[in-house]
């Protein structure tokens, strides 16, 4: 059994299906590269690097070093130095906006793979149901055939749930990932923002 014979038993449905599965699969690669490549960088690590180059006297030098950084805390701590001689309260400000804005663009398409999660096993009963029906109207139709074509025509239907959860599961899962990473970088950024803080507050004393 090959992919057409599985589009043609599903028809319609299964051709949204497959459309589905493409963008879900598309998106999870996409994400998981993504989240990668911004947990190279540890928090901790770009911290003890700023605070270093901040004792020394050196603003700039901390601010291209995050400008550098390939991390959302990094970009907060670079919104936080490049307001280095403005009030604490628009330091802070500047801050947050910058959380914001990164906690956007973590979560770009996540909401996409979890309609898609949602819908999916949905959509695939909804194919299986009205296989279901066709199947019974062959039947009522050709008056023959009896059970066996009533049981063929259940088991082509039944392709559109497989297929559905098939994309709905991984789909899914890849969902509770994102949500976990995206949680792991806002306290990243909270954290970093607040130390930030205390080290420009600490300088200027």
């Amino acid at each position: 059994m090959n992919i057409w014979h599985l589009i043609k038993m599903g028809g319609v449905t299964m051709v949204i299906l497959l459309a589905l599965s493409v963008l879900s699969v598309a998106i999870i690669l996409e994400r998981y590269i993504f989240y990668r490549r911004k947990s190279k960088l540890k928090r901790k690590d770009l911290m003890s690097k700023v605070r270093q180059e901040l004792k020394k006297g050196g603003v700039n030098t901390a601010i291209k070093t995050c400008e550098r950084a390939n991390a959302p805390f990094a970009q907060v701590v670079y919104a936080g130095l490049t307001f280095f001689d403005s009030s604490e309260k628009e330091i802070s400000n500047n801050m947050e906006r910058q959380i914001i804005i990164e906690t956007v663009i973590l979560e770009r398409f996540t909401s996409i793979i979890g309609t898609i999660g949602s819908v999916a096993v949905y959509i695939g009963l909804l194919g299986t149901i009205l296989g279901i029906l066709r199947a019974f109207h062959d039947v009522s139709i050709s008056g023959s055939g009896g059970i066996s074509v009533i049981i063929g025509g259940i088991s082509e239907a039944l392709s559109t749930t497989a297929a559905g959860l098939t994309i709905a599961v991984p789909a899914v899962a890849m969902y509770n990932y994102c949500m976990k990473k995206i949680d792991d970088f806002i306290k990243d950024m909270e954290l970093a923002a607040s130390e930030t803080m205390d080290l420009i507050s600490a300088i200027k004393k």
